[in-house]
């Protein structure tokens, strides 16, 4: 996979928030609180929303947040935000959305690549409910089946590779 590390500080589970642009910027937060990139980009990450529309609502229940590439990206990074309540992003069959992905990518084939792999992952019909469930960041690592921010790969619940 060509997924980017997924450190304990791009995890934040259970958050409370008011509105879909809570959530972006959750994500947003989660990104620069990694070093993947600069506060600013979870505007960005809104501007496309507001531009385009609820298309990152790629499945019931999951929103994919992101923006092109740009100076305020630093790293590609990979952020998970889980929802308290799930909240509307407008989308007219996914809504409402309880996992927020917010993704960061240097150049175009990363983008490409990352949201191939995620795809891959999001196959798996229980991912989504698994990811809105986890109680650790491990839990959430070992459903995406990415290494943490140490390099450290994924493990499952009994601490065995996933």
């Amino acid at each position: 996979m060509s997924l980017p590390p997924l450190p304990d500080d791009a995890i934040v589970l259970r958050v409370d928030v008011a509105d879909w642009r809570d959530a972006v910027r959750a994500a947003g937060r989660a990104l620069a609180r990694s070093g993947a990139t600069l506060p600013g980009y979870a505007d960005r990450m809104i501007d496309v929303l507001e531009e385009f529309g609820a298309y990152i609502v790629i499945a019931p229940g999951l929103a994919l947040a992101h923006a092109r590439p740009g100076p305020d990206v630093r790293r590609s990074g990979l952020a998970v935000v889980t929802l308290a309540d799930p909240v509307a992003f407008g989308h007219p069959h996914n809504d409402p959305v309880r996992v927020v992905l917010g993704l960061a990518v240097s150049n175009a084939e990363e983008h490409v690549a990352s949201v191939a792999d995620l795809a891959n992952v999001f196959n798996e019909r229980d991912a989504i409910d698994r990811i809105a469930a986890a109680e650790t960041p491990a839990e959430v690592r070992a459903v995406l089946r990415v290494a943490d921010g140490e390099g450290r790969p994924a493990t499952d619940a009994a601490g065995a590779p996933s």
